[in-house]
Parts: structure tokens; sequence; C-alpha cells
């Protein structure tokens, strides 16, 4: 009987530990790497042309490459940024830009990226390129993504990807890189100690 069980363990789940294995991996890759360089973004986004060098000089962008599709990681990560603005005066808001990046392009529409991110706040910006310039501003940010599909499945595809937070000025500058965590605390400290060197 309790071999029975045993297999009817349904697939998404192994799929899931699958996926979160991966991702924990890079988790501790990212640990192990010095900073990226960083540098200039400018993409089509839900507000229009997207430029880091449109921020203030007291502004930071909180930049996060995720997708639309994704089960687990993206929509906790965007709680996250989500409830640390919530936490900052009202000045601070204004000054702190959370931007979304999308790893699948060719799911997300600016259309998709903007319903989705309405639920986390108007503030929130997706943006997305052609697969030429997500490759190029992927590189610059040490992001890696690879796309995952059962077999026979292919519509149905996960994508594993680099999960941190960076905090950027406009000059493209890589100020903190967090790494994801289910919880505010990490972020909130970072934000709370860049805002106050800008």
């Amino acid at each position: 009987m309790q071999q029975r069980r045993w297999y009817m363990v349904p697939v998404g789940l192994v799929l899931l530990a699958g996926a979160w294995l991966a991702f924990d991996h890079w988790q501790q890759d990212d640990r192990a790497q010095a900073p990226p360089p960083g540098g200039p973004i400018s993409l089509p986004s839900t507000q229009g042309d997207f430029t880091l060098s449109r921020l203030d000089d007291d502004q930071l962008a909180i930049l996060f490459f995720g997708y639309t599709w994704c089960p687990d990681v993206c929509p906790m990560s965007l709680a996250v940024v989500r409830q640390v603005r919530q936490g900052l005066s009202e000045e601070q808001r204004q000054r702190v830009v959370p931007v979304m990046i999308s790893v699948d392009p060719e799911r997300d529409t600016l259309a998709r990226l903007e319903t989705y991110l309405a639920a986390f706040g108007e503030a929130f910006i997706g943006a997305r390129g052609s697969p030429d310039q997500l490759e190029a501003v992927a590189e610059r940010y040490a992001v890696r993504w690879r796309r995952h599909a059962p077999t026979g499945a292919e519509a149905g595809y996960t994508v594993d990807h680099t999960a941190s937070l960076y905090l950027v000025n406009r000059h493209g500058e890589i100020l903190e890189r967090v790494l994801h965590s289910p919880t505010p605390g990490p972020l909130e400290t970072a934000v709370n100690r860049t805002l106050e060197t800008l």
C-alpha cells in the first residue's frame, strides 16, 4: 500500500522540486561570484521606454529578472519588494523604482507584464527586449536563465533564472545585490542603507 502511494506523487511536485534544486544551486553560485559590472539599461517597458539614466541622482532602481508565468520565486520576490516599499516614507518611496525585466520575452508581452505587475502596485515597471538586448543586459548583470520543459509539453515550459535583486543608480552602478529571500529583512536593510548614501 505504501508503495502505491509513492507512485501517486504528482509529477508536478517532482518537477517543482527539480526547479527548486536548480534555483538553489544558482543561489549558491551567486554567493561565490564577484559583483557583476552592471551598466546602462534601456528597454521598452510598460511605462514607455525605460532608461536608467532618467532616474534622478537620489533615486535607485530595484531590478529583478523574472517572468510572469513563474510559479513561486517571482511573485514572492515582487511581494517582498512591495512590502519593503510600503514600509518607507512617502518621500523615500518616490526614490525607489521597482523594475522587472522579463527573461521570457517570447510570452511576456508588455500588455501581459502590465496586467501582472498591477497586482503589486502601479509603481512597478515591466520591461522586455529582444533576445539580443536581453543577452547583453544579462551578461553585464551576471544573470542566467534556462528554459525547462517536460517532454511533450513545450508550451508549458518554466524558466530557471537568477533571482537576485539589484539596487542600481542612474549610471547602472550596482550599489547592492540582494540574494532571494522570502522575507523582507535583507532587502529592507539594503534599501535603507543605500538611500542614506545617495
